[in-house]
């Protein structure tokens, strides 16, 4: 077994699509990257990468390579799943929580575990999602931007 452990953070902007875990969530603000900066699947792929002694997100999937602008991250999730299954490992479970003041989560969390466990060919009961707020605390709090911390358990097939 290995463990991994991963954080991301993207400001907050006006004119972008807001996408977090797969998911497009209607609101006002987006989150600026080079790809589509989901917060939350950035996370889940350190965890990953991390496990695996492999680096991060940077390293395998740079923001200077116009091959990854704008780039949808369930396709590089899809790539890390695969580097993951070519080293004979399987999720065992993912634990991870998204920081924001607003939007509300809650109402995204289940299709987001479903959308990232069919990527990762895992059990929807292996994936779990928490969403916070900070109580109008730091960057979060005063809506600058969005976080996600992540953890993950991978097991030797």
């Amino acid at each position: 077994m290995k463990i991994g452990i991963g954080y991301d953070v993207h400001k907050l902007v006006e004119d972008r699509d807001l996408i977090i875990g797969g998911v497009k969530i209607d609101y006002s603000k987006g989150l600026l990257g080079h790809s589509d900066a989901d917060v939350l699947i950035h996370a889940i792929m350190d965890s990953i990468l991390g496990a695996l002694g492999l680096g991060d997100i940077g390293k395998h999937f740079p923001d200077t390579s116009e091959e990854f602008k704008d780039i949808d991250s369930m396709d590089l999730l899809k790539t890390v799943y695969n580097n993951m299954n070519d080293r004979n490992y399987y999720i065992g479970n993912i634990d991870a929580v998204i920081v924001a003041q607003r939007p509300k989560m809650a109402p995204f969390i289940e299709k987001m575990r479903e959308r990232i466990a069919g990527v990762l060919n895992t059990s929807i009961e292996n994936i779990n999602i928490k969403a916070t707020t900070t109580e109008k605390l730091g960057f979060e709090g005063r809506e600058e931007g969005i976080s996600s911390q992540a953890v993950c358990l991978l097991i030797n097939k």
